[in-house]
């Protein structure tokens, strides 16, 4: 199955170098670029990428203002991509904003090629963007500078089970699938459907937005 990419950027060299090496994959097809989040929005409305490649800062409409659009979008409007965040930061407020926007994640620019391959292909299965360890920290930043809501987002805690508490805590603390399932002593798959319910439960999109929402609700404390 083909993965269809867009690329939003305003710098012009960095849309090509990205497209080049995302359209040399065979199993990913870029369908376009745009240089501003206004444009961006509307090629992603008519074209209806898989994932887009959304940059942070950008003249018009920025980055976070654009994710917004896609993965909240008005009536009628049924598409809403995946969208990874680009930055040349690694801590970057708006990224944090992206994230409780429903983004999938982040990289950054200048990270190694093959990462920027890898993420697509994460993005595009349907997972967070969340294993390497800046993102971590991006989020423990921002969680640390708000502070924690005692309102809805933990009220909304009460209606998980004790299981799905400890699962929704390992992976706001960014661990894998498969290191949770060592650190609980279950079955992968298991696993798998604990987080399906959690995301389900409290109404998330993805992990991405998991880890938000622990921290916000104060399940779990930055520097834990």
């Amino acid at each position: 199955m083909t993965t269809r990419v867009i690329i939003v950027d305003d710098q012009a060299m960095v849309r090509a170098g990205f497209a080049a090496l995302l359209a040399a994959q065979s199993d990913i097809d870029v369908v376009g670029e745009a240089p501003d989040g206004a444009q961006g929005v509307e090629l992603s409305r008519r074209t209806h990428p898989d994932v887009v490649l959304m940059d942070v800062r950008m003249p018009e409409m920025d980055g976070l203002e654009a994710a917004r659009r896609l993965l909240s979008p008005p009536p009628g409007v049924t598409h809403r991509p995946r969208v990874l965040m680009l930055t040349t930061f690694d801590v970057d407020d708006y990224v944090y904003e992206a994230l409780r926007a429903g983004a999938s994640g982040f990289l950054l620019k200048d990270a190694p090629p093959a990462d920027l391959i890898a993420a697509v292909r994460v993005v595009a299965s349907g997972d967070a963007l969340l294993a390497p360890s800046v993102t971590r920290r991006l989020i423990a930043d921002f969680a640390q500078q708000r502070p924690v809501s005692r309102g809805k987002p933990a009220l909304r805690l009460k209606g998980l089970t004790e299981r799905e508490t400890e699962v929704l805590t390992l992976v706001a603390r960014g661990q894998s699938n498969t290191e949770i399932a060592r650190t609980l002593v279950l079955a992968e798959q298991t696993v798998k459907t604990h987080v399906s319910r959690v995301l389900t439960k409290l109404d998330l999109r993805d992990r991405a937005q998991a880890v938000v929402f622990a921290y916000e609700s104060g399940l779990v404390a930055p520097g834990e």
